[in-house]
């Protein structure tokens, strides 16, 4: 997900942080590759050998190591495979568990690396097709599996035989002779289960499985609500309600009339239609109506109102945390981040919060002075247009002349070659198979040798069904514990297509979207580290190398290479790129306080002693407590908030792109300082330290090996524009 300009203020992020294993990447030598088999042979040896039934249980096969059959996935199917994977998983815990021969690493932690390979298979392919398709047959399939899946999972982390197992193998780290990266791995495994109920009694095992239950049917119900609600659109029948609006998007909005057998323009209920909208519409009254309904998604009191699931999953989170000890949701939750603590993170927001009100007091008095009327939420980005022209003369729609989404991708890709290495080719279609039409595949290598590093899906467009917002994901991640493992990855966006024949122009802050999900796909193709369950990094350092990547749209190279005005063919003139610079910091207030409000309120609501029940109540008052700007609303509402009500992923956890910004600037700071954005010795030392990593050594500490220190704060605070105190 992309997040840019953000403030950031405060002492050291960074405590000290205890040993880790050097820089991945080096080669294997010949004692340790015959380590690695032989612990892969025993493992094998523990696991039954039944094979599966379901087809899409089965290895992939195909081009690239093998590649997900999306041609052959049915809803039916995936149920199928579903169901029966579960199953096969049991069996193959059940073996580990009750192994007779004493625990070990190899039979027991590397074990529990290959268990349950082909369910991992299918829940890919669920994963996709309920996010990207997201039709009703996907739905009904989500809504039966989802608490089977959650109560499967607590199956895995409630056996007690296993934990033992586990614990055992960790608690004797040192003395089995383990390296650093297998301590780590065993250390987080036993620390994951302990944190996640496996030393309860089994009283509280029992209830903590029919939490973790109801919260699963939860999170798929706020999800498909949602998605029901961005499926609606705002129909305009004159061309005087879309004045103003740039011919692309004008043309996007009329395409997406006629597909919905419509005459005049539609504005689909999604961010990248509403926002150009709210930008240049010139009917007020009309924003309003736009406005309206996409901040009301999930908070009309029907059938899709998302209020009463929320009420539950913030009962059923705070029961979950002090069943496990915690006095409320985000103590638990973020045991596992670089915060640590809610404090550290409430800190963070705190230190910036301040600041960033004033400057909306001075963004809010440049547009009334201009407008001769009060600010409304649906004026703000209209008017912040209109003062961007007169302070600095510079126009959205004259830069979205440079960001044809083609050539934006060209550059993303040039980018990960000038700086990694790495080779993106397209392949024809039907080289694999994809799961829409839309979806383009490109090859991987690494440039300098050749060598097959994986494939990357892009699939860029909206469509009913899909979930809003931009995500990356990865289908299959690297791993050599068991042999090298290629990577498939993909990038998703929610672009509005342009009539046939005609270019996609999208504005800067799309373009530095695109680099960011981009940033993420990096950061799972570069990956070099040997077991795969150590490749998910903290939740607040996870968006940091897809953060820092947004900063190279803007470089010279990529601007005369691919940002190219899309009918002279002539790269963006210097002079706009001056402007642009000048106009940097500019709306930041906006931008900060819209993000930061959401992030505010969600460990607002994670904290409280005792979860409200009247979620629009609560909502008002933590926002009035706070002292939002009445001209502002929330990026995200907590009625359609998919980050924190979807999953636990980002719960207790928005504050992440703050935290992971502090590294964000400081890095592009490290780059801009030593006279070349892609220089060379510092992308290979970003490459080998920050992405291929993964979670193998400390993230802290690792920064430290990058940099040579913690990162500075005032970095920050000079990209911003804020005063460095």
């Amino acid at each position: 997900m992309h997040r840019r300009h953000l403030l950031i203020g405060g002492a050291s992020l960074f405590a000290v942080a205890g040993c880790a294993s050097g820089p991945a990447g080096a080669a294997l030598t010949p004692a340790a590759a015959a380590s690695l088999e032989a612990d892969a042979r025993i493992a094998r040896a523990v696991l039954p050998t039944t094979a599966p039934r379901a087809e899409l249980l089965q290895p992939w096969t195909g081009p690239f190591e093998g590649v997900p059959p999306w041609d052959r996935v049915t809803a039916d199917k995936l149920r199928e495979a579903i169901i029966e994977g579960i199953a096969l998983r049991r069996a193959e815990i059940e073996a580990i568990a009750n192994n007779p021969e004493p625990a070990s690493f190899a039979n027991t932690s590397v074990a529990l690396q290959m268990a349950g390979e082909p369910l991992g298979r299918a829940l890919s392919l669920f994963g996709v097709m309920t996010s990207n398709i997201g039709s009703a047959d996907y739905q009904a399939v989500q809504r039966e599996v989802s608490p089977l899946l959650s109560a499967a999972g607590d199956e895995i982390t409630f056996n007690t035989r296993l934990f033992e197992r586990i614990r055992t193998v960790a608690d004797t780290a040192a003395a089995r002779g383990l390296t650093a990266e297998q301590t780590r791995l065993v250390e987080r495994s036993r620390d994951s289960f302990i944190r996640n109920g496996a030393a309860l009694n089994e009283a509280q095992k029992a209830e903590l499985g029919r939490i973790n239950t109801a919260l699963s049917r939860a999170f798929t119900s706020f999800g498909q609500k949602v998605v029901e609600d961005e499926k609606t659109w705002t129909h305009i029948p004159t061309e005087a309600g879309v004045a103003g609006l740039p011919d692309s998007n004008k043309a996007a909005a009329a395409a997406a009339a006629s597909a919905r057998g419509l005459t005049g323009w539609a504005i689909v209920n999604t961010r990248s239609s509403v926002d150009p909208f709210l930008s240049f519409g010139d009917d007020r009254a009309m924003r309003e109506v736009v406005w309206r309904k996409f901040v009301n998604r999930g908070d009309n009191g029907d059938a899709n109102d998302t209020n009463a699931v929320i009420a539950e999953i913030v009962r059923l989170r705070h029961e979950r945390a002090q069943l496990l000890g915690f006095a409320n949701h985000a103590e638990w939750r973020m045991q596992d981040t670089m915060a640590k603590t809610p404090a550290a993170a409430m800190a963070l927001m705190e230190r910036v919060w301040a600041p960033a009100k004033a400057r909306v007091v001075e963004e809010v008095a440049d547009m009334r002075a201009l407008a001769g009327h009060d600010i409304e939420p649906w004026d703000y980005l209209y008017y912040a247009e209109k003062v961007r022209k007169a302070k600095y003369d510079l126009d959205q729609n004259e830069m979205k002349a440079y960001f044809d989404l083609n050539a934006v991708k060209r550059g993303a890709f040039y980018m990960a070659e000038r700086l990694y290495g790495l080779e993106f080719t397209p392949l024809a279609a039907g080289t694999v198979p994809v799961f829409h039409p839309d979806v383009e595949v490109f090859e991987v290598k690494d440039k300098a040798s050749g060598r097959h590093v994986g494939v990357f899906y892009s699939d860029d467009f909206a469509r009913t069904g899909k979930r809003s917002g931009a995500w990356a994901t990865t289908y299959r991640s690297y791993s050599t514990y068991d042999g090298v493992k290629n990577v498939l990855s993909s990038n998703n966006n929610n672009f509005i297509k342009a009539p046939e024949g005609q270019p996609l122009l999208i504005s800067l802050d799309d373009a530095e979207t695109l680099f960011h999900e981009f940033g993420h796909a990096l950061h799972s193709l570069l990956a070099n580290y040997t077991y795969p369950a150590l490749g998910g990094t903290p939740r607040d350092y996870v968006e940091y190398p897809s953060q820092v990547h947004e900063h190279w749209v803007l470089s010279r190279p990529i601007l005369d290479g691919f940002m190219r005005h899309y009918e002279t063919g002539e790269p963006m003139p210097q002079a706009l790129v001056d402007k642009i610079e000048a106009a940097a910091t500019f709306n930041q207030g906006y931008a900060t306080v819209s993000y930061l409000s959401s992030a505010l309120v969600d460990m607002d609501l994670h904290t409280r002693a005792t979860p409200p029940t009247d979620i629009d109540a609560f909502e008002r008052e933590s926002l009035a407590r706070y002292g939002m700007p009445r001209e502002i609303v929330m990026r995200h509402r907590l009625p359609q908030f998919n980050h924190l009500f979807t999953s636990d992923a980002y719960s207790a956890g928005y504050y992440s792109y703050l935290w992971s910004e502090v590294m964000d600037a400081d890095t592009w700071a490290y780059f801009e300082e030593s006279g070349d954005v892609f220089n060379p010795d510092i992308g290979a030392r970003y490459k080998a330290i920050i992405l291929a990593e993964g979670n193998s050594s400390d993230r802290a500490e690792a920064y430290r090996r990058f940099r040579g220190r913690d990162p500075d704060v005032a970095a920050l605070l000079r990209v911003r524009g804020f005063p460095v105190s």
